[in-house]
């Protein structure tokens, strides 16, 4: 376990974990676009491996990921742009957000090892259940990267436990049912949940799925440790009016905005 991620909510302070596709629309956009995210604000960077199948993606990201294809991007892409990010901006946290499939086909410890290298500090791996976790988890364990746990509304409170047991960073509580996509809404059960995922472990947790603005970005702080905001910062890298440069710009006002209202 890396240890960085849990330190950076460590101040008591409320967290911004931003999502974007690297790649989308080509690996140097996303490079200029992902800067002006850290640069905004934004404290945890996942950055979004393309993958062909991303299940549990909406339409907003899975259009950004069929973009990164497109374009050409690959595996050792996303490692490169891992690697200048977080030599620019060492107190961040790095998080790959991948499917299983990349990292089987390139070999786990490879992955991890590479991971690790490009100063990654933790790995979400989506479709991975708790059953299956034992593939990849001592792996990362190995490589001090943390595996980075989903919960969401349906876990019930017994696998909660389990999934939460020897796992480091920070965990992603899913706040809707379904796949990623901004909401107006939030649950109301929202604040009792997070309250009931607390009594289970010590760690942070970082709430999203569906996010959408400031507003929002700050009703959920007040009852989660972080914020996660995806395609509230896709729907920006997929807007085709824009320049890479305005798009950059907008994604630095976003983090810096939702930044503020985290800790209003």
């Amino acid at each position: 376990m890396s240890g960085k991620l849990r330190k950076i909510f460590s101040d008591g302070k409320k967290k911004l974990v931003g999502f974007a596709s690297a790649g989308c629309p080509t690996i140097g956009e996303s490079l200029e676009f992902m800067d002006a995210m850290l640069a905004g604000g934004v404290d945890v960077l996942e950055i979004g491996v393309p993958f062909s199948d991303p299940m549990a993606d909406g339409p907003t990201i899975q259009a950004s990921s069929q973009k990164a294809l497109s374009s050409g991007t690959t595996l050792k892409d996303v490692f490169a742009l891992c690697k200048k990010l977080s030599r620019k901006y060492p107190e961040k946290g790095f998080v790959l957000f991948s499917y299983y499939n990349l990292i089987f086909h390139m070999g786990p410890e490879k992955f991890a090892k590479t991971a690790k290298e490009a100063g990654a500090d933790g790995v979400l791996v989506v479709d991975v259940p708790l059953e299956e976790r034992k593939e990849i988890k001592p792996i990362l364990d190995k490589f001090g990267l943390d595996l980075i746990p989903l919960v969401s509304p349906a876990t019930p409170k017994a696998r909660m436990k389990e999934i939460l047991k020897g796992i480091g960073g920070f965990v992603y509580y899913i706040i809707h049912k379904g796949v990623t996509g901004t909401r107006t809404e939030l649950p109301k059960d929202l604040k009792e949940k997070v309250r009931e995922l607390k009594k289970i472990s010590t760690l942070p947790v970082a709430a999203g799925f569906g996010v959408k603005d400031p507003e929002m970005a700050k009703r959920v702080a007040k009852i989660a440790d972080g914020v996660v905001m995806g395609s509230a910062f896709v729907s920006i890298q997929l807007d085709e009016k824009l320049s890479s440069a305005k798009k950059a710009a907008k994604a630095k006002k976003l983090a810096a905005d939702c930044g503020s209202a985290l800790n209003q």
